[in-house]
């Protein structure tokens, strides 16, 4: 039997554009781009349908944090493939998400034991919100139900999370559903990061006995920009909410898994929350997976008959094959000792975003473990355009970016070759260079 023709890529984008609804477009956008086809991955490449290779420097959306096609984690999936893929999670358990959870609660800062595991990042802060609301209306305190966040927030897409988030382009439309909370102003006013501290604190003082919690993405805004903070910042909010005995969540999403050069961001400051939410480097980007970590005070808050249960679940809660691949991604960082081998680097970044802030029309640059920021105009989503043309000159040279605006980043794999990741910072280097000056 003769192999079937593979479409051409026309033929793929037409049908794309006649029924896919894709992620941020425009009708008008999505009828108009030309997107890469891309057809197989390896490690830090993609390749498209025409069989042109392009350095992956996001970790497509920062999940891949090992890469593509792991061979172990090829392998895990056909293995579990074989006995199990999904069981419902009401009345049900099955081994792979028992020993995920006994993982998970070994690395997880000390004292967070509990996981209800969910599908993407959004979900697992959704439930994170649930969890503190909840929690508070049948333990006595009904009148906290209001959340504080930071200005440049970006925690999701679901109603929960846009609530939090502050990015006005994703939250915007939906205002009328959403409901209040109180935020902090942004550090780039006068007075920076203290003048932030002092407003949630008198925030937090005045509104303590109406608060659920204080929701952090710890030591990096991802979505606004790389926004960084320091640690002194994470620990002073910390603290506020042990004053007045409330809930400290931290959005690890991003920051999670080695992103930040420790397991945990949150572990960089020395802080525990009482929620943590992961997902992306969760299954290394190989399946939709995500998990909110609880303490066991928070747990024990939901002890009691039936209408004390966590009023959350959804079909895939604790799905078979993805619980088997998040738990072999625990084991290829202990084997391969990932997080031991982010330190050189996160230094060969670091002095990369150094270099570029000697290049005339760059603003500001900022680098943490494995990230790596520069600014080339106002930190944000308005941008001049100068970046998108960054992103596109990088393309023709075989490196696929996603700027934020007019920040231009790198999020590679964790265990990115040191010659492939030079080889990326050299690249986009001299492509800033060439297109500021022109």
């Amino acid at each position: 039997m003769s192999e079937p023709t593979k479409p051409s890529r026309d033929a793929l984008i037409a049908l794309e554009r006649a029924h896919v609804w894709p992620p941020y477009t425009s009708r008008d956008k999505h009828e108009q781009h030309e997107p890469l086809v891309i057809v197989e991955a390896e490690g830090s490449w993609l390749t498209d349908h025409d069989g042109r290779r392009y350095f992956d420097a996001i970790g497509s959306w920062w999940t891949c944090t090992l890469g593509h096609r792991h061979p172990r984690l090829v392998h895990r999936v056909k293995e579990q493939s074989d006995r199990l893929f999904h069981v419902a999670a009401g009345g049900n358990t099955h081994p792979e998400i028992a020993l995920l959870a006994r993982e998970l609660a070994a690395v997880a800062p000390k004292g967070l034991t509990r996981m209800h595991f969910s599908d993407d990042g959004s979900t697992s802060i959704e439930v994170a919100t649930k969890i503190a609301f909840q929690y508070w209306q049948q333990n006595g305190r009904p009148a906290r139900r209001r959340f504080v966040a930071l200005a440049g927030a970006y925690h999701g897409d679901t109603l929960a999370a846009m609530s939090l988030a502050s990015i006005e382009e994703f939250r915007g439309t939906f205002g009328p559903l959403l409901f209040e909370i109180h935020r902090a102003p942004h550090p780039s006013e006068v007075g920076g990061w203290d003048r932030v501290l002092e407003e949630v604190t008198r925030t937090m003082r005045a509104h303590g006995d109406e608060i659920a919690a204080l929701v952090v993405e710890p030591l990096v805004q991802g979505a606004s920009g790389m926004r960084m903070h320091p640690p002194e910042v994470l620990r002073a909010l910390h603290a506020l909410t042990r004053e007045i005995d409330t809930f400290f969540v931290a959005d690890e999403v991003f920051t999670g898994y080695g992103r930040t050069g420790s397991m945990w961001a949150c572990e960089r400051a020395g802080v525990v929350p009482d929620l943590l939410c992961t997902a992306k480097g969760f299954t290394a980007g190989v399946l939709p997976m995500a998990a909110t970590i609880a303490s066991e005070r928070v747990y024990d808050g939901f002890s009691g008959g039936a209408s004390r249960a966590l009023m959350h679940g959804h079909t895939f809660c604790g799905h078979a094959l993805g619980a088997a691949v998040a738990r072999e991604v625990l084991a290829i960082y202990r084997d391969e000792e990932v997080l031991e081998g982010i330190a050189p680097r996160a230094d060969r970044i670091a002095a990369w975003t150094e270099r570029l802030a000697s290049i005339e029309g760059v603003s500001g640059h900022r680098a943490l473990g494995m990230i790596g920021a520069i600014d080339l105009g106002d930190v944000g989503y308005g941008g001049t355009g100068l970046g998108q043309r960054v992103a596109e000159r990088a393309r023709e040279r075989g490196v696929l970016l996603r700027p934020l605006g007019d920040t231009i980043y790198v999020t590679p794999r964790l265990n990115v070759p040191m010659d492939e990741l030079g080889w990326l910072l050299d690249t986009v280097e001299d492509v800033v260079r060439t297109t500021t000056r022109s």
